[in-house]
């Protein structure tokens, strides 16, 4: 029973669908790096990674901090460094000081072998950024967005396949089950 005063407010699917679509919109610009921030430290023999220069590669803007950036690098560095250990030290015992002393080819002045290591850190870094960056919106156009990101994760993630193999001398190979 409906008095003078109340009101009964009928909600339809349309008005779900624009109620749930509501998000807030990201600040996307760059933040500025702390003093001395921006060069992840590597172990000597591999090269140090900038990341002012891995954002603007990877097309990253402001939705990824700084913090995250960082972490995000140092574990990608870990991982690749942890994947061509075996590979490093037979380098090593050649008497190949660091990565950039071992015979590559070059493109524009740089060794074939510091743009392959750094593609693949770069791609693992994005894989794992956007992986993580997936989950937060579960809009509608989130759920539709996700196929995308998926795609963006797997080819970052064959990106980083293909440059290691290339860095140490190993066929490519892709290889899919039906």
């Amino acid at each position: 029973m409906e008095t003078g005063t109340e009101r009964r407010s009928t909600v339809t699917p349309e008005h779900l669908d624009i109620m749930s679509s509501f998000i807030a919109i990201a600040d996307t610009t760059v933040p500025a790096y702390p003093a001395n921030a921006t060069i992840i430290r590597n172990d000597g023999w591999f090269p140090d990674i900038d990341l002012k220069d891995l954002r603007e590669a990877m097309r990253l803007d402001g939705t990824v901090t700084h913090e995250r950036l960082r972490l995000a690098t140092v574990d990608a560095i870990a991982s690749i460094n942890d994947e061509v250990r075996a590979w490093k030290a037979a380098r090593c015992a050649e008497g190949y000081a660091d990565l950039a002393s071992v015979p590559a080819g070059q493109t524009d002045g740089v060794s074939a072998h510091m743009l392959r290591y750094r593609r693949a850190v770069y791609n693992l870094t994005r894989a794992d950024l956007t992986e993580q960056y997936r989950a937060y919106d579960v809009t509608k156009t989130g759920a539709n967005d996700a196929e995308v990101l998926e795609a963006t994760i797997c080819e970052s993630r064959r990106n980083v396949r293909w440059a290691l193999n290339d860095m140490r001398g190993v066929p490519r190979s892709t290889i899919e089950l039906i």
